[in-house]
């Protein structure tokens, strides 16, 4: 291990996790091997539970995350004056946990009126461990000027500026919305609708701020999606009846509306992600709330008070809306009594909430200094694996110095929408929607998202004459007529593989809807194949926790022959290496080596010798069993002379029934990330989705199809 950096916060409410998950993330995207220490447990509910950090990182990732020492016995210790016995029971633990990082990061306690003693531990601690201390700092409603004067008096409780051991400070939550107190409360109050919270302008922060004697290594700004709580979680709270479950576990409460007034004067808070706080005796905001979720309005939830029975009739008008997803639950007291109880809500991220831990990992680490992760590599050695975090990240770089426009012909539908949004905010790539801008404004509109810079929204009725001449021009031979190109074109699939070909956009993402032989029916008579290629294949990127994998063919090839194999294999090859993925193709079997006889196990084999003789640059071989492949041990003994097996990157199985098979049990068994379809061999990119796609599938196949389009100009 080469450094130990120690996250020391300023004060309560820093947001000390979310800046630890950050950190994390930034450092395993440029490849770091890091791992993880809470030197004293610190649970905000007291008690034996386990710190909040360390659980979220046990559960969302494959780091190494050192045992914390319970909080109990540390204060014991430290009231009988044996904080050294403490601070050796620390360092067991942090090198028996942190002798393979390159770098360990610790989280400091944080100053509560229970843990007064946190500064001076947390001082003691970093001398004992030689940690660089970065302090965690939240502005308030603090000018830069009084910002930095806390800086410098929390240095001065460290050593003072003079300690080349502090290396900077992250300022946390710019813009959040605060009370008087300069506090971001943790709790519902700061979302309620009519909260008169003030939002601190210090978007400026940063630049007032350069001249300060503490580096700035980080400015994360506040986002509502880092409070953004699941409604499953707020119903537990108020240990609420479910009405009607829908899709309680997966959607999102971003406002609080309690519904006291008329109708008129409420429908405008009928809005995405709104939590709707109503009397059960109102019928009236029941049934226009419904209503809103039947016209598309994806409502958070509707939360039901007064412990009244709803009636019958109001249920059974109600049915289609339940049927949209909505839930509904019921508290047990008042209106006001609820309110009470939805403010002391913890809005502190769950370990078990996957999504909003993924959103606070990325949020927080895009807003870390990254020549101060660079540096961490100092005299340290570089892992050969690309981790999953660092594969996104240089997908998502990758994708923005391309500056590319993809068309997505499924412009209305909801999570293409939401994807197009996102890909605009991140730089990814302008994305072009066809469809009807009315209604995909509507979808917009309902799924609470803004269309502006970076998404271009083409009415396909206003520009479909465009490119029928040249549909019959490219499709003559086959018998296309001016009558039956109109035809053609009324698909959207087919309209924007024609805007590819005339090089309007540069690449094309469908799927969310159409199937794989609609997406990809439309290119292969009009793109074609490109002029090096013999065959169109396609690759899975399997974001394993500690690694990438490529599989291939998994989606387009039913029964290659040996020489369509060893094209796939070269193919996939080349999509690995474009990726920042070192290619070791394993040739997939039932057998390894000469072990096996038969048709099957001969294709295979062949498939390897002709990849083999064209292109004695990669490494290849087979044929190889799969846990022959990636198994380490089994390779010892099934292949102990094999250059790939043990250590493959790149796994191309003989057949599409055996493809589709492994990857889809890989990744639902090992609840895993895939990504892909990505299509091979194709002139100009154009890939598939899953219909049961999601948002970031969306997003990230967009990266993909962007950065192909890149390489196949340069």
């Amino acid at each position: 291990m080469s450094r130990t950096i120690m996250l020391v916060p300023i004060g309560a409410g820093v947001g000390l996790t979310s800046v630890s998950l950050g950190v994390l993330r930034a450092m395993e995207r440029k490849g770091v091997r890091v791992s993880f220490f809470k030197p004293i447990a610190q649970s905000r509910q007291g008690g034996t539970q386990p710190d909040l950090t360390s659980s979220i990182v046990r559960a969302s990732s494959n780091l190494t995350v050192a045992e914390s020492f319970p909080m109990a016995e540390a204060r014991e210790l430290i009231r009988n004056d044996q904080v050294d016995v403490l601070l050796e029971n620390i360092v067991a633990r942090f090198k028996e946990s942190t002798k393979d990082s390159e770098v360990a990061l610790i989280e400091g306690l944080v100053p509560t009126r229970k843990h007064t003693f946190a500064n001076e531990i947390n001082f003691e601690i970093a001398k004992t461990l030689d940690a660089e201390i970065v302090f965690v700092a939240v502005p308030g409603t603090d000018s830069p000027a009084m910002l930095q004067e806390r800086i410098e008096l929390a240095c001065s409780n460290f050593g003072g500026l003079k300690n080349k051991q502090i290396s900077g400070v992250i300022v946390n939550k710019l813009n959040a919305p605060v009370d008087d107190a300069g506090q971001t409360r943790p709790d519902l109050s700061e979302i309620f609708d009519d909260a008169d919270m003030a939002k601190v302008a210090n978007a400026e922060m940063p630049q007032l701020l350069s001249n300060s004697p503490v580096r700035i290594l980080g400015c994360v700004p506040w986002s509502i999606d880092l409070i953004a709580t699941r409604a499953a979680d707020l119903a537990s709270h108020l240990h609420a009846e479910i009405v009607n479950k829908g899709e309680l576990e997966t959607r999102r409460i971003k406002s609080i509306t309690f519904c006291a007034r008329s109708i008129p004067n409420m429908v405008e808070h009928f809005r995405p992600d709104s939590l709707l706080v109503t009397s059960a005796d109102r019928p009236d905001v029941i049934v226009a709330a419904c209503l809103a979720a039947m016209n598309g309005v994806k409502i958070g939830a509707i939360l039901l008070t007064g412990g009244y029975e709803i009636p019958q009739q109001i249920l059974d008008l109600c049915k289609d809306a339940f049927a949209t997803g909505l839930p509904v639950f019921s508290a047990p007291g008042n209106t006001w009594q609820t309110s009470l109880a939805l403010q002391s809500f913890n809005l502190e991220v769950p370990a078990d909430d996957k999504e909003r831990i993924e959103f606070v990992y990325d949020h927080v680490a895009s807003h870390i200094d990254a020549q101060w992760v660079e540096s961490m590599l100092e005299g340290a050695v570089r892992s050969a694996r690309l981790s999953p975090p660092a594969f996104r990240y240089q997908l998502t770089e990758f994708a923005r110095r391309a500056n590319k426009r993809i068309v997505l012909p499924e412009g209305d539908e909801p999570r293409t929408v939401k994807a197009a949004a996102i890909c605009a905010e991140r730089g990814i790539a302008e994305c072009v929607l066809l469809g009807n801008p009315e209604e995909i404004k509507r979808v917009a509109a309902q799924q609470g998202v803004e269309l502006g810079a970076g998404v271009t929204i083409i009415d396909a009725d206003s520009v479909r004459e465009n490119y029928v001449a040249r549909l019959v021009e490219l499709r003559g031979a086959k018998g296309m007529t001016e009558v039956v190109a109109r035809e053609k074109l009324q698909d959207s699939v087919f309209l924007g593989t024609m805007m590819l070909e005339n090089d309007e956009v540069d690449g094309l993402v469908s799927g969310a809807v159409h199937t794989t032989a609609n997406t990809i029916v439309p290119p292969f008579q009009i793109i074609k194949t490109a002029p090096s290629a013999s065959i169109v294949s396609s690759v899975f990127f399997m974001l394993l926790p500690d690694q990438v994998l490529v599989y291939g063919d998994c989606a387009i090839n039913p029964d290659p022959d040996a020489g369509q194999l060893a094209e796939i294999a070269i193919q996939s090859a080349d999509s690995a290496a474009a990726f920042g993925i070192e290619p070791r193709v394993a040739m997939i079997s039932y057998s390894t080596g000469e072990s096996g006889k038969g048709a099957d196990v001969d294709k295979v084999r062949e498939a390897t010798r002709i990849a083999q003789e064209k292109r004695p640059d990669l490494i290849i071989d087979g044929p190889l069993q799969y846990d022959a492949a990636i198994m380490e041990n089994v390779a010892a003994s099934k292949a102990p002379n094999s250059p790939v097996a043990g250590k493959a990157t790149v796994f191309v199985f003989p057949d599409l029934n055996t493809g589709n098979t492994t990857y889809k049990a890989v990744q639902r068994s090992a609840d895993l990330v895939s990504i892909g379809p990505m299509l091979q061999g194709m002139r100009k990119p154009v890939n598939d989705l899953s219909r049961g796609a999601l948002v970031d599938d969306i997003v990230y196949t967009i990266a993909l199809t962007a950065i192909q389009a890149d390489q196949q100009n340069a």
